[in-house]
């Protein structure tokens, strides 16, 4: 029972990495053209303004430095911007480093578990353009058992 469990979920969580598998495939080209457009040295400010032009310009809704609220005990005990969020499905975290740092990482699967957002990119806009895709399920999170937050797959798997 225990590896049918653990099978079902490593497929669940395929599935949910299939789901928004296109978005990010056009958020990424999206990333490489404002990289080799505007080149490495400038801001993550400026990354951002132009990856949201681009973004926008592609049909995609997106919203700046959206405001998360992180919890303890029920309570909000702090506040996280994140820097770019698409469709309410996809977190983008801008950087502008050497490397992509397991610190930046931490940060991406943060977000993603103060919210019901379930993928996460890094875009480091660094010397060579790179990129980290991170997920992390919403029925892993501590608000699962709240309803209103569940995903679409968490909902039709209790029914």
């Amino acid at each position: 029972m225990k590896t049918i469990f653990a099978d079902y979920f490593w497929v669940l969580i395929w599935i949910r990495a299939m789901i928004e598998k296109e978005l990010t495939s056009q958020i990424i080209k999206a990333f490489y053209k404002v990289y080799n457009t505007l080149g490495y040295g400038f801001l993550e400010k400026v990354y951002e303004k132009a990856l949201l032009l681009e973004l926008s310009e592609m049909g995609f809704v997106v919203r700046a430095q959206m405001p998360i609220d992180v919890y303890y005990s029920g309570e909000i005990v702090g506040e996280y911007f994140a820097d770019l969020v698409i469709e309410n499905k996809v977190i983008l975290e801008i950087k502008t480093a050497e490397a992509i740092s397991n610190a930046h990482e931490s940060q991406t699967i943060n977000y993603l578990r103060a919210t019901n957002i379930e993928v996460g990119l890094i875009l480091n806009f660094g010397q060579s353009a790179t990129f980290k895709r991170k997920a992390f399920a919403n029925s892993r999170k501590s608000f699962a058992k709240n309803d209103s937050n569940k995903s679409m797959i968490d909902n039709l798997l209790d029914s």
